[in-house]
């Protein structure tokens, strides 16, 4: 009896529908960014490729994320003039982009492969759709799943960063819709969500690899993950339509959040994992940029 398991079929997904963002070089450790308007350098140890776009495009950069050590510390050199905040856009969705005391921006371009999925989701399930977006950060899949007509849970420990994605609701004209944000630790959340007997169609989970709660919580991800997806089994609905889980920098593969979402579904539904990349403009050199999984019923 032939025992060897299915095994799953990895993907490389970019989002190539961005109007308002490229990445139009990488090489030597670095990549050059279009955010709007702006230029952005940034780290990207992976990119040990030379560079291709000359000195003079690179030197044109409005910004340089300059790193203190190897945790993701640092600060951003201005080489140019800038405003500190600026709007963007994909689709319809706006929302408002600054350099702060991350490296980050407030939006991940790569993941607008997964709004776009979901939105499609509940656009085709036409019924009641209420989503769970967990780790929601400044809630560019919030915007486009109330966008598609669902109602949203908002959840993060940062309390500055619900406001800023209540700002970019507000910015997108979704003001109207029905959206719910609790600054809170996330755990902490579904658990009491399972007691309470409170289900979801859609849950989107973000985790960073380490991070502090509302309250002084360690997050550990392989430490926490466990629990969390135990917690998630609890409030998945019966007619529940799509999970969607994401890893950033965890020292795994695209096997481990294809396992970790089979335990909440089991055999129900498929599943499709990879990871979420961008392609330069330039030559065609692929970034990695995060572990994904995909299931939908």
């Amino acid at each position: 009896m032939n025992t060897t398991p299915s095994l799953p079929q990895l993907r490389l997904e970019p989002s190539l529908s961005w109007k308002d963002y490229q990445l139009l070089d990488s090489g030597d450790g670095k990549t050059l960014e279009r955010f709007g308007p702006y230029k952005l350098i940034r780290p990207r140890p992976q990119a040990i490729w030379p560079k291709t776009l000359p000195k003079s495009e690179w030197d044109a950069a409005h910004a340089l994320w300059m790193e203190d050590n190897k945790e993701d510390l640092g600060r951003w050199k201005q080489l140019q003039p800038m405003e500190k905040s600026w709007q963007m856009s994909y689709g319809a969705l706006k929302f408002q982009a600054q350099i702060a005391s991350s490296r980050q921006v407030g939006v991940f371009p790569e993941q607008a492969a997964h709004w776009d999925w979901l939105m499609e989701r509940i656009l085709k399930g036409k019924k009641p759709f209420k989503v769970l977006n967990l780790f929601g950060y400044t809630g560019l899949a919030t915007l486009a799943a109330a966008s598609a007509g669902a109602e949203v849970t908002h959840i993060d420990s940062s309390k500055h960063a619900i406001s800023w994605a209540n700002y970019n609701l507000h910015l997108s004209g979704l003001e109207s819709k029905p959206v719910r944000w609790i600054a809170e630790d996330v755990l902490k959340f579904v658990q009491r969500e399972a007691r309470r007997g409170n289900t979801y169609q859609g849950i989107v989970m973000d985790p960073p690899k380490f991070g502090r709660g509302s309250s002084g919580e360690v997050w550990d991800f392989f430490k926490r993950i466990p629990e969390l997806l135990k917690a998630c089994r609890a409030i998945l609905a019966e007619d529940a339509d799509f999970i969607i889980l994401t890893a950033y920098a965890i020292n795994a593969s695209a096997i481990t959040t294809h396992q970790a979402v089979h335990e909440i579904v089991g055999s129900r539904g498929s599943l499709t994992s990879g990871e979420l990349v961008s392609i330069d403009a330039s030559a065609g050199h692929m970034i990695s940029h995060a572990l994904f999984t995909r299931w939908n019923a």
